[in-house]
């Protein structure tokens, strides 16, 4: 590393104790990297390659140059190859911040907008030296929590995939197949797939016998006789929709080349469950998130991932709400205060909160009153379920710090003792026991 020309000695560090203070501004073929040493006081600037052995190369002379002293580090990122990377060295101490941060502190004092990697590495160490009182050393959680929010973060993009096929899949067999739409409830499943496979139009599946056709519906596990028959007789009533060579031939390939994709995705998505669920039922957290209403298999594990371990984390269910997005942002200037979405947050952290809330509805009673009552004030119903969401936040954080399990008919007496008016009196409780 060579030394900057510039000293920082203006620069004061309110909390010594790191043997030195680095910004990485990282980047996907090298990271920008700003060393700033407390006993020159000088700023040194360098670059690093991304490659594993480059990183590796480099934290050992750290270590070297500063006897194995803690480090500390500031990111703008707490995900990712180079964090995997720099969590193998015990004598680094990681502060992740947002990019809206640095991007808005490097605004403030360069209105160009003019932007350079250095500079942002050097603004990463500026933050880390001048605000450690607003910055928080990331403190990784245990490898089976991190294993589970791999694991249900990629499910659920699976899940998107999923259904972008099947969305794909409909809108083609709606312009020359549309029948088979109707005789499959359920499009992602694998008996769809395979019809599909088999009878790629409506002649296909007509020529064929009824013998074949129910076989073929039996050994895809359709039992039902009335289901079976009102397939078959709806198959050899059907009228093809178009005869064009020029618009069946290419709309049959897509969807050939479709459902080849969702064959192999289906069984995978299977396997991420089984995962899930194994991984789930091992931590010591599950009976608590298992027990919320309308959790299940799949929500559950999500919300494990969205509270975590680290149970001082959050100081009260107001930061959790804030950090998940859930909270609205108030602003006030002069004599206007409004109030607005929450912009910048862990989306998929926000997503399951939102689509647990959504699952409380058919599970909970007090969430059914409360979302009614919410429709009545006139909100709209995704308001209504961000405000849902923000009541179950709260409680089921009390239950988080205490480790106790949710308890619906404890709640409803709750709510009864104070008169809440989303219980009106004590028979409904009674039915619900």
């Amino acid at each position: 590393m060579k030394p900057a020309s510039n000293s920082v000695s203006a620069v004061e560090v309110s909390q010594p104790g790191y043997a030195a203070y680095i910004g990485i501004d990282w980047a996907d073929q090298k990271h920008d990297l700003c060393l700033y040493d407390p006993v020159t006081e000088q700023l040194e600037f360098s670059v690093i390659g991304s490659q594993p052995e480059s990183i590796a190369a480099w934290a050992e002379g750290l270590r070297k140059r500063f006897n194995g002293r803690a480090i500390a580090i500031c990111t703008e990122q707490k995900r990712g190859p180079l964090i995997y990377a720099l969590c193998k060295y015990d004598f680094f101490v990681i502060y992740p911040i947002n990019p809206h941060t640095v991007a808005k502190y490097r605004q403030a004092f360069a209105p160009s907008r003019a932007k350079a990697d250095p500079t942002d590495a050097r603004i990463l160490v500026e933050l880390l030296l001048k605000h450690p009182d607003k910055l928080q050393a990331w403190q990784p959680s245990s490898a089976q929590l991190r294993s589970l929010q791999q694991l249900v973060e990629n499910r659920r993009m699976l899940v998107a995939e999923k259904v972008r096929l099947t969305n794909r899949i409909t809108a083609a067999l709606k312009s020359y197949y549309p029948q088979v739409l109707e005789w499959f409830e359920d499009k992602d499943t694998q008996v769809f797939c395979d019809f599909l496979t088999h009878y790629p139009s409506l002649k296909s599946a007509q020529t064929a016998l009824s013998e074949e056709l129910e076989l073929f519906f039996k050994t895809h596990h359709v039992v039902q006789s009335k289901t079976i028959n009102r397939r078959l007789e709806q198959i050899q009533q059907g009228v093809v929709l178009t005869e064009d060579a020029g618009i069946v031939e290419p709309l049959q390939l897509l969807v050939a080349a479709l459902v080849a994709q969702l064959q192999v995705l289906l069984p995978s998505i299977a396997t991420f469950d089984a995962k899930i669920e194994a991984l789930f039922a091992t931590h010591p957290d599950a009976a608590l998130f298992a027990a919320l209403p309308g959790a299940g298999p799949q929500l559950a594990p999500r919300l494990l991932v969205a509270f975590g371990e680290e149970r001082s984390r959050f100081q009260t269910a107001q930061d959790l709400l804030r950090y998940a997005g859930i909270a609205p942002v108030k602003e006030s200037s002069g004599q206007k205060s409004w109030i607005h979405w929450r912009w910048s947050c862990p989306k998929f952290l926000r997503q399951t909160f939102v689509e647990w809330a959504l699952q409380t509805r058919k599970h909970s009673f007090w969430a059914e009153a409360f979302y009614q009552m919410q429709r009545q004030k006139g909100k709209t119903h995704q308001a209504a379920i961000r405000a849902l969401a923000f009541k179950w936040i709260r409680i089921v954080f009390r239950c988080w710090q205490d480790k106790q399990p949710y308890d619906e008919v404890k709640y409803l007496m709750a709510l009864k003792r104070k008169g809440s008016p989303l219980v009106q009196n004590l028979a409904l409780v009674e039915e619900i026991k």
